[in-house]
């Protein structure tokens, strides 16, 4: 069920009107949210409905004893466990034909079909679910006493797909509070953000990738170095207008129902520098990164500051991996995480002082290329497309035959939209959430008359699904 579809919007109206009748009972209302969760997923595959609910059981328990029980080596046992149960899960039913391919390429050997890959939202559950078993390990908070609540919070179905990730101990807390009511002007609000969800996706992000990006990196050698050139920007705004409206839709979601889920963007192309770029870009997976794989690994506090750079790299080239199980995503992640490092270095040496105004002008323009190229081989299909990519750039060939003024015009409004004010962003939803119910329906109608209009023909999959 595509977040983006008329079906899903039906089933997140059909979720409203049974969970808040139900609000004042805790069980009831959880007991809601955990059919949804769990149809949700059923709609993907039946085999999920084994999957979680064993796993979040398992981990429900493993909470209960890190929280019970208080012997270092008995904890730690239980940690393990954990994490060797999530990633396990992660390397089975994701991961396992990429193993099996890099097995035959070593060894030579036939490696035996795989027949149990189920990577629909697999990486999200797993990264979610940990924060709860490790965070009550650090004892960074209480483990969650209600099963109904874990289960539900482990797997909400708003973030199943493709986050953002949200910490348990954020999320079952809210769902455990007795009385919640939607406050005044939340409905409102939580409308505008899927409707910017749905015009980010619809109006520039599948525009993009219908008309120009597709074609481009599915059959670069038809077109010129410039036309390419344009392709690979244009990928840029649509990964990120995907991405984000898909997280804009999530929220929005979330919100309708009560809930309060993080934020993942923050203008990431405003950046001045690598690691800014990642703390304004999918933010809930650079703080689950920082937070429990940076942080984890052995070094940080020696006096040899090579460890620091290792470890960054280390932390990205994993992080590139989670992506997917493609060279490709390997060879991203190893250049973001040689960036950071390059950058950390830098600035230990020399220092560096905050780029304010037109002082962020020259680094941003160089992050910002510099993103741009790496997410080449983030959106190729193998290494050998992302080469003709390349190769096509170097060609230096000169037309721009395939680049109607439709395409120019969306990537023009995609560029001044991200660098338009937060603040105008703030007011426009405020005056939205403040006006008539039939002033909001006016305005959501016709969002969807222009999508009718203007947009691609049916919902396709948020990019980020497949991660």
């Amino acid at each position: 069920m595509v977040l983006a579809s008329s079906s899903y919007f039906l089933f997140l109206t059909g979720i409203f009107l049974l969970y808040w009748p139900l609000s004042r009972w805790r069980a009831a209302s959880l007991a809601v949210l955990l059919f949804a969760n769990y149809f949700f997923y059923a709609k993907w595959d039946l085999f999920y409905l084994a999957l979680i609910p064993g796993a979040s059981f398992i981990d429900y328990l493993i909470g209960r004893g890190l929280g019970a029980w208080k012997a270092g080596w008995l904890r730690r046992l239980l940690v393990t466990l954990s994490i060797l149960l999530n990633l396990g899960v992660l390397a089975s039913f994701k991961y396992m034909p990429f193993l099996l391919e890099a097995w035959t390429g070593a060894t030579g050997r036939v490696a035996p079909e795989w027949h149990w890959s189920f990577p629909l939202g697999i990486s999200f559950y797993c990264f979610q679910s940990l924060t709860y078993t490790i965070d009550v390990y650090r004892r960074d908070g209480k483990p969650v006493r209600s099963l109904l609540a874990h289960m539900t919070a482990v797997s909400f179905f708003p973030t199943t797909l493709s986050g953002p990730i949200t910490r348990v101990l954020a999320l079952a807390p809210q769902m455990e509070k007795p009385g919640r009511k939607l406050a005044d002007g939340e409905s409102g609000r939580a409308l505008y953000r899927i409707g910017v969800g749905l015009a980010k996706k619809f109006l520039i992000a599948d525009y993009l990738a219908e008309n120009l990006v597709n074609r481009v990196f599915d059959t670069p050698g038809l077109y010129t170095a410039a036309e390419t050139l344009v392709g690979v920007y244009g990928y840029t705004l649509q990964l990120y207008y995907d991405f984000s409206g898909y997280t804009d839709i999530a929220i929005g979601s979330a919100m309708l129902l009560g809930l309060k889920l993080p934020e993942n963007f923050n203008r990431p192309y405003q950046a001045a520098n690598i690691a800014e770029f990642w703390r304004r870009w999918h933010i809930s997976l650079s703080n689950w990164l920082r937070d429990y794989l940076y942080f984890s690994l052995p070094g940080l506090r020696s006096k040899w500051k090579v460890f620091t750079y290792f470890n960054l790299f280390v932390t990205m080239l994993l992080g590139g991996l989670w992506h997917g199980a493609n060279w490709t995503f390997v060879i991203w992640g190893a250049l973001h995480g040689g960036a950071l490092a390059v950058q950390h270095g830098w600035r230990t040496w020399r220092g560096q002082a905050p780029a304010t105004g037109w002082r962020r002008l020259a680094p941003g323009l160089l992050t910002g290329h510099f993103v741009i190229f790496t997410w080449i081989f983030f959106r190729a299909e193998s290494l050998g497309n992302a080469l003709e990519v390349l190769g096509r750039l170097q060609s230096l060939t000169f037309s721009l035959a395939n680049v109607t003024p439709g395409i120019l015009a969306v990537m023009g409004v995609g560029v001044l939209v991200h660098f338009l004010p937060k603040r105008w962003y703030e007011w426009t939803r405020d005056r939205y959430a403040a006006a008539p119910f039939y002033a909001q329906a006016a305005g959501l109608a016709g969002l969807v008359a222009a999508i009718e209009y203007l947009g691609v023909t049916g919902a396709a999959p948020f990019l980020y699904t497949q991660f």
